[in-house]
């Protein structure tokens, strides 16, 4: 098997990041968006999660630890993981189209999409990035990836309660049976 290629796991990220920010500017205008500090009770958590991923290999604490040897099939399990996420936050984004927002919003003549990734799970976008960070954190092997994982399901379990209050507000007997056909982020799971 291939051996790691360095700055390939971060490399995917910013790719992300990058459409994740053009993508942006075609959306539909704000009629209704939480405020700074419901961002920032979200927000804040992510940045902590990118900050222990971000840190080089440390030899201070459990969390610069392995949780396995590393080698390039852990590596490349890792890279595929992440990628398979991505791909499918992505897809997700599409779909959504000019509906989708960064935030906790309601647009102007929201519509409530259904189809593609979202037939499957409610938060598609959710799913997807968390199985990007599992990825990321098998990629890199260590204990902090474990912590940056729960910190970041943790964040978006708190901001799809508030989209989806915010969406039974807007779309009533329709969002409540959905909800119930459809399950938030794992396929007849959760």
């Amino acid at each position: 098997m291939t051996q790691p290629i360095p700055f390939l796991v971060p490399a995917l990220w910013i790719a992300w990041v990058i459409y994740w920010t053009v993508s942006a500017a075609k959306v539909k205008a704000t009629a209704r968006s939480e405020s700074f500090w419901s961002r920032a009770g979200h927000g804040a958590p992510l940045i902590v999660a990118v900050i222990l991923f971000a840190l080089p290999t440390l030899p201070a604490g459990f969390l610069f630890e392995r949780m396995f040897p590393f080698g390039a099939v852990t590596y490349w399990t890792g890279v595929t993981i992440e990628v398979a996420g991505l791909t499918f936050a992505i897809w997700a984004r599409v779909f959504l189209g000019r509906n989708w927002s960064a935030t906790v919003t309601i647009k102007h003549d929201h519509e409530l999409v259904r189809g593609g990734p979202y037939r499957w799970v409610r938060h598609p976008i959710y799913t997807g990035l968390l199985f990007a960070l599992v990825g990321t954190a098998i990629a890199r092997g260590e204990w902090r990836g474990v912590l940056a994982v729960a910190i970041v399901f943790a964040s978006a379990w708190r901001k799809l309660k508030i989209e989806e209050r915010w969406l039974r507000e807007t779309f009533g007997a329709d969002y409540a049976k959905y909800q119930a056909e459809v399950a938030a982020l794992i396929p007849f799971l959760i």
